[in-house]
């Protein structure tokens, strides 16, 4: 992943095609899950316009081929070949067959297809909580599933898409899927997005003689996206109201992708693992919620809660 020009600094306005100018992604093959709306759509295209060829793995394949026509009216002549595959994160069955269905190295895999805060809870077939089975489990099938040939890489990296919603719960070991406790659409969020970033924390640990790269990362309070599709509005009008959800400054789509595409591309983080990463900077440490526009909390980062975590996960998914 070479670069023949780079901007000089990367920040919070930063895009993800100026994350990838003067980068050669040409040879590389990548897979965007959720690619056919919002950030997933622009992470797919930055890493086309470098030459990567891009399969942008969806639950809407039809959704995603009309990304795909209109993304190769746009893309830059010399771009990567971009493919629809079905996945749906929620049913292990396609997952499987999905991952059964690669052949070959995979140079970059961006975990990047969410759901986000339904206000009644709802469960995966196989009885998780929708947000953990989804965010976290769907995704950590899908890597695993995917190790052999991201070890077939020269230098692969995985991008883990994690949320400064993190912040709302740590994973909580002892009720999971919300069998005890009252369902909360927040922590539930929170710590699907918690099990997220301890991911990348594990799979950096235990990947790391593949040459893989794993990476967590916070995009930004982007409003253009279909992630809030299935919350209550006046739910969050109230959380809002009650200070109790601090947001950053909005971005745009295209610097929303900015820090996914970093991770997957950028010869300026080459090395970097099992990190945190947001506005293209590694996060900072942050010791309460209350206020809190940004940073990661260190439960996030823990590797025992990694471990004990990647053992649950392995189980679950079976």
């Amino acid at each position: 992943m070479s670069a023949s020009r780079m901007p000089r600094t990367f920040g919070a306005s930063t895009t993800a095609a100026e994350v990838v100018d003067g980068v050669d992604l040409h040879g590389r093959r990548a897979v965007v899950t959720g690619a056919s709306s919002g950030i997933g759509v622009e992470t797919a295209r930055a890493l086309a316009t470098a030459g990567a060829d891009v399969t942008l793995a969806v639950r809407d394949t039809a959704a995603a081929a009309g990304v795909v026509a209109r993304l190769e009216a746009e893309l830059p002549t010399g771009a990567g070949k971009l493919t629809v595959k079905r996945i749906d994160l929620a049913d292990r069955s396609t997952v499987a067959a999905f991952a059964a269905d690669w052949h070959g190295p995979l140079d970059i895999l961006v975990n990047n297809a969410g759901v986000m805060s339904p206000p009644q809870i709802a469960r995966t077939a196989d009885g998780r909580e929708w947000q953990f089975g989804v965010n976290h489990l769907g995704h950590f099938a899908l890597t695993t599933s995917l190790h052999r040939a991201l070890a077939a890489a020269d230098g692969a990296r995985v991008v883990a898409v994690s949320s400064i919603g993190h912040l709302f719960s740590p994973v909580v070991f002892d009720d999971l899927d919300y069998r005890f406790r009252p369902y909360d659409p927040w922590t539930s969020y929170g710590q699907s997005k918690t099990a997220v970033a301890l991911f990348a924390v594990g799979a950096a640990e235990r990947w790391a003689g593949d040459g893989i790269a794993v990476n967590a990362v916070m995009p930004g309070n982007v409003g253009a996206t279909s992630l809030g599709r299935n919350m209550d509005p006046q739910q969050v009008a109230a959380v809002i109201a009650s200070g109790d959800l601090a947001l950053p400054p909005e971005k745009t789509v295209e610097q929303g992708a900015a820090t996914s595409v970093l991770m997957a591309a950028s010869p300026t983080v080459e090395g970097v693992t099992g990190q945190y990463y947001e506005d293209c900077a590694q996060a900072k440490p942050v010791a309460e919620r209350a206020g809190a526009v940004a940073g990661v909390a260190p439960y996030a980062l823990d590797q025992e809660n990694a471990a004990r975590l990647w053992t649950l996960s392995e189980t679950f998914v079976r």
